[in-house]
This record gives structure tokens, sequence and C-alpha cells, in this order.
């Protein structure tokens, strides 16, 4: 068929049509499933809204016996876990895109991102496992040095144990880092060879074509991943169950304390909470909580990007 549009004759074939009517379903499919999940969630929570009230997000008294079911306690350990994991990894990741991207030789560099995208298909099981058994004896003397030369610093008081909210921010670190890596790269790429050749020519240095020419080109994309990688740690379940202690009611400005997050918790005690209807939909508001949370999460990334990609 061929219609005038814009002065121009365009001609639209059965194909395109059928492209454009496959690719829309397939983005509405995306939207239903989204709508759904969260309207079918919160249905199931909705006696724990209706029981606690706000008291889901603001109580700490986590107690199903008592039918107490304050989750602040896991919303905090989420956070703080993956703010943790944000503060240890996003360096270490971006470093590992730049020498990758703009200081390796291939011969280095392609064998090297194979080992760190590897390490992003490892199964979150084998990191608590490996979390257990190899970091938590190797990490314990460090927090104890730790608490004992900086206890007046509350961060570093009042050690407990090496299951604790830094050792699971360590591994959640170690789990993002491929991640936020692999964008990084990608995203270093797409910066055009001119503007390096161009940055060199006027006589930058490498680090100085770094920071003026590829970082700033890049930084949209660089939040995308570190929002991404931030994503991947609050919902991260098992590793972090195996490490952080799984003690509820725990709001504390001690790193070196047990705690729970809201993806460890679910995981721990919905087998518990199987046969009691009002604890299940506990459980179950907690999870719509965590939703709420990511898309938080990537709402704010969105606004950061527009706003970088509106200043660049």
């Amino acid at each position: 068929m061929t219609v005038l549009s814009a002065g121009r004759l365009v001609t639209r074939r059965p194909a395109d049509a059928l492209f454009r009517f496959t690719a829309a379903t397939c983005a509405s499919i995306v939207l239903i499933l989204l709508a759904g999940m969260l309207i079918r969630t919160t249905w199931s929570a909705w006696p724990a809204f209706s029981h606690s009230g706000i008291g889901i997000v603001t109580s700490n008294s986590w107690n199903p016996n008592l039918l107490q079911f304050g989750g602040l306690s896991f919303i905090y350990g989420t956070l703080v876990t993956s703010f943790i994991a944000l503060l240890l990894a996003v360096p270490v990741s971006v470093l590992i895109a730049l020498f990758l991207t703009e200081i390796a030789p291939a011969r280095i560099a392609t064998p090297l991102g194979y080992v760190v995208d590897l390490l992003a298909a490892v199964p979150s099981v084998v990191y608590g496992l490996w979390g257990v058994f190899v970091l938590v004896p190797f990490l314990t003397p460090i927090w104890q040095w730790l608490s004992s030369n900086l206890g007046f610093i509350p961060l570093f008081s009042q050690f407990s144990s090496g299951r604790d909210f830094a050792t699971a921010g360590v591994i959640l670190a170690l789990m993002i880092v491929p991640i936020i890596s692999a964008v990084c790269r990608e995203v270093f790429r797409t910066v055009p060879a001119d503007e390096r050749e161009s940055a060199l020519a006027l006589g930058a240095t490498r680090w100085e074509m770094i920071r003026l020419a590829v970082l700033p080109r890049s930084r949209p994309g660089v939040v995308a991943a570190v929002m991404l990688g931030f994503g991947r740690a609050v919902g991260e379940t098992i590793a972090v169950a195996y490490l952080i202690g799984g003690v509820p009611n725990k709001v504390t400005p001690h790193l070196f304390q047990q705690g729970s997050t809201i993806a460890a918790n679910i995981a721990l005690q919905f087998n518990e909470a199987a046969s009691l209807p009002l604890f299940k939909a506990a459980l179950i508001a907690l999870g719509v909580v965590l939703f709420v949370i990511t898309l938080l999460i990537n709402i704010a990334a969105r606004l950061i990007i527009r706003r970088g990609g509106r200043a660049a």
C-alpha cells in the first residue's frame, strides 16, 4: 500500500505491518505481565496490609507468633548491604572496564573479558557456599581487627561474628562486579574513536584522554550500569541468606552485626508460613515492598540518565 506522508510517497508492505504488530504485542505482553504480577501479589498481601497497615514498612517488630509483621529491619538490611556492595563494586567495575577497553592489548583484554563475564554466570548458591567456607574465615580476623582498633567509629564497633552486614555486602559486591563491568565496557566502546584521537593529538595523556573524552560521554551509561547492579544486589536471596545471619528486628549502624534482608527473610520463612495465611500474606507483602523498591530504583536511574543526556 502506498500513502502520502510529509509530501513523500511511502510504501507500506505487509511485512512492515506484521513487524509493527509483533513488536507492539511483545511490548504489551511485558507491561501486562508486570501489571498482573503487581496486582496479584498485592491482592494476596492485602490481609497483611489490612492487619499491619503502614507498620509493614515503619515497624521494627517482626514476630509471627504474636502476629507482628513489621518489616523495617528487612528493608534496612536490604538497603545497607546493597549500598555496601555498590561502594565496593562500582570503582572496581569501572576500572576493570577502562583497563579492558582503553589500556590492555587485545590479546589480554579478550580472554580477561570472557573471564569477567563468566563470573556473572556463577549461580548465587555457589557464591553463598564459597562465602561461608572461604570468605567468612578470611574476613573474620579483618573485621575483628577493625572492631578492636576503630571501634570508636560506630560502623566498626560491636563485632558479633563473620556473618553480618559487612560480609553480605562484600559477597554482593563480588556478584555485581561482572554485571556493572560488562555494561560499562560496552558503554566505553561507543565513544567515537575520533574523540580519543583528538584528545591524544592535542597532547593529552592517556588518563587525561579518558577523563576528558571517555568518562563524560559515558556518564549516563555508567549510571545505568550502576543501577542495574543495584537492582541485582537488592533482589539477591540465597547468598545473602547464608552470610548475613538471618536475625530480624535489627536496625543498627554497626556493620559487624547480624541482620536480614527482604529477599533472605522470604526465602527462609516461606515454607514455615505456608499453613499460616496471615504470615504468608505478610511475606508476600514484603515481596511487594521489594518490588516497589526496585521500581523506584529504575525510575531514579531513568531520571538521572535523562538529566545527564540533557546536560550533555
